[in-house]
């Protein structure tokens, strides 16, 4: 009985992550059709990652009323496959996020993240631990901005 369990939850799951590609499936390209500028690793920056943010401004302090708003999107869209802390459940946890990578590398990460798998070798790395493609879950570059404040808080910044 627990197995089943498990599967339906794993389906529950695995359909929930996947839903909100499926209306873009008929825009996506194929990686053979653009393996030519996913495999040039000269051109990327591993400080910043691949996508649209070049620089991030963020104050010292928190802003508490981005933060709230990020909580709550990350709860709807983040945590079922991530933790606070630094365990692992199905990606890793967020623990210290904030301190390892720029906000760029954050924002461009969970607002393009098949690029920068396709890319970043430490997320190569990553996926081969945690098994499992992050998917794209089409934040906008507000909500991407509220869930790094989100991120922010939960490392100590107040």
């Amino acid at each position: 009985m627990k197995k089943l369990s498990v599967l339906f939850l794993m389906a529950i799951f695995i359909y929930a992550c996947s839903s909100n590609n499926s209306e873009k499936s008929s825009e996506r390209s194929f990686p053979e059709e653009n393996a030519a500028e996913t495999k040039d690793p000269s051109s990327y920056d591993p400080h910043r990652g691949e996508g649209k943010f070049d620089k991030v401004e963020v104050g010292e302090k928190l802003d508490v009323a981005l933060a709230k708003e990020g909580k709550t999107i990350a709860e709807l869209k983040c945590a079922s496959c991530h933790k606070m802390t630094d365990e692992k459940l199905v990606g890793p946890g967020w623990k210290g996020v904030s301190e390892r990578r720029t906000p760029e590398w954050i924002m461009n990460f969970i607002t393009n993240p098949d690029a920068m798998i396709d890319k970043d070798p430490e997320l190569q790395a990553q996926l081969e631990l945690c098994l499992v493609r992050m998917p794209n879950q089409n934040l906008t570059d507000d909500d991407a901005r509220k869930i790094y404040e989100y991120m922010r808080e939960n490392d100590g910044v107040k």
